[in-house]
């Protein structure tokens, strides 16, 4: 959870919030793909990529 806070510091203190919506979408497609890496959804998910 540290890791989160430092970076949500590092983003603002920076003036680099633009970057917040990007790594919130780079976090959930790289969750995704680690949940359906043994599925039946997993080879269309790779499609997309």
């Amino acid at each position: 959870m540290d890791l989160i806070k430092e970076l949500w510091v590092f983003l603002r203190v920076r003036k680099k919030l633009w970057l917040a919506p990007i790594i919130i979408v780079l976090l959930i497609l790289g969750g995704l793909l680690v949940l359906a890496q043994g599925s039946v959804v997993a080879p269309f998910i790779y499609t997309l990529f």
